[in-house]
Protein backbone atom coordinates (compact mmCIF):
# COMPACT_ATOMS: atom_id res chain seq x y z
CA UNK A 1 0.00 0.00 0.00
CA UNK A 2 1.37 3.28 -0.87
CA UNK A 3 2.07 5.53 1.55
CA UNK A 4 0.84 3.48 4.24
CA UNK A 5 4.01 2.19 5.65
CA UNK A 6 4.55 2.19 9.39
CA UNK A 7 0.57 2.50 9.60
CA UNK A 8 -1.00 0.39 13.01
CA UNK A 9 -4.60 0.09 13.20
CA UNK A 10 -5.49 -1.90 16.57
CA UNK A 11 -8.86 -2.70 18.00
CA UNK A 12 -8.88 -1.73 21.69
CA UNK A 13 -10.78 -3.78 24.33
CA UNK A 14 -14.09 -2.57 24.30
CA UNK A 15 -12.85 1.01 22.96
CA UNK A 16 -11.73 2.43 20.30
CA UNK A 17 -9.70 1.93 16.87
CA UNK A 18 -6.07 2.97 17.76
CA UNK A 19 -4.39 4.54 14.37
CA UNK A 20 -0.72 5.01 14.81
CA UNK A 21 1.57 6.28 11.93
CA UNK A 22 0.95 8.82 8.61
CA UNK A 23 -2.31 8.84 7.96
CA UNK A 24 -4.69 11.01 5.86
CA UNK A 25 -8.21 11.57 7.27
CA UNK A 26 -11.12 12.40 4.70
CA UNK A 27 -14.70 12.62 5.90
CA UNK A 28 -17.31 11.83 3.56
CA UNK A 29 -17.38 14.72 2.14
CA UNK A 30 -14.27 15.01 0.68
CA UNK A 31 -13.06 17.70 4.18
CA UNK A 32 -9.32 16.11 5.16
CA UNK A 33 -8.54 16.56 8.67
CA UNK A 34 -5.41 18.33 9.47
CA UNK A 35 -3.77 15.52 11.51
CA UNK A 36 0.27 16.32 11.11
CA UNK A 37 1.14 16.78 14.30
CA UNK A 38 -0.56 13.37 15.88
CA UNK A 39 1.17 10.25 15.78
CA UNK A 40 -1.82 8.56 17.25
CA UNK A 41 -5.82 8.95 16.46
CA UNK A 42 -8.12 6.80 18.54
CA UNK A 43 -11.37 6.72 15.96
CA UNK A 44 -14.63 5.90 17.21
CA UNK A 45 -16.62 2.59 17.13
CA UNK A 46 -19.24 2.52 19.59
CA UNK A 47 -20.87 4.90 17.80
CA UNK A 48 -21.84 7.22 20.53
CA UNK A 49 -18.80 9.69 20.65
CA UNK A 50 -19.79 13.99 20.05
CA UNK A 51 -16.84 14.33 18.23
CA UNK A 52 -16.97 11.81 15.42
CA UNK A 53 -15.05 10.42 13.78
CA UNK A 54 -12.64 10.81 17.17
CA UNK A 55 -13.33 8.86 20.52
CA UNK A 56 -14.23 10.63 23.66
CA UNK A 57 -14.54 8.02 25.77
CA UNK A 58 -18.51 7.84 25.81
CA UNK A 59 -17.81 3.73 24.79
CA UNK A 60 -16.72 3.67 29.07
CA UNK A 61 -20.04 4.99 30.09
CA UNK A 62 -22.28 3.38 27.35
CA UNK A 63 -21.05 0.10 28.21
CA UNK A 64 -19.78 -0.91 24.63
CA UNK A 65 -18.94 -4.61 24.04
CA UNK A 66 -16.88 -4.90 20.79
CA UNK A 67 -15.93 -8.11 19.22
CA UNK A 68 -11.91 -8.04 19.62
CA UNK A 69 -10.94 -11.57 17.35
CA UNK A 70 -10.26 -10.77 13.73
CA UNK A 71 -12.05 -12.47 11.53
CA UNK A 72 -11.08 -13.41 8.23
CA UNK A 73 -12.30 -11.84 5.50
CA UNK A 74 -12.68 -13.66 1.50
CA UNK A 75 -11.25 -10.12 -0.16
CA UNK A 76 -12.27 -10.60 -3.53
CA UNK A 77 -15.71 -11.81 -2.43
CA UNK A 78 -15.62 -8.14 -0.71
CA UNK A 79 -14.76 -5.93 -3.33
CA UNK A 80 -17.10 -8.51 -5.72
CA UNK A 81 -20.22 -6.85 -3.43
CA UNK A 82 -18.96 -3.41 -2.67
CA UNK A 83 -18.47 -3.77 0.89
CA UNK A 84 -14.21 -2.97 0.97
CA UNK A 85 -12.83 0.37 0.77
CA UNK A 86 -16.18 2.40 1.97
Amino acid sequence: MDGMDGVRIKARENGPYLVTGPIVLTDSDGNEYDLRDKNTVALCRCGGSTTKPFCDGTHSKAGFEAAERAVQMDVEAEEASGNVGG
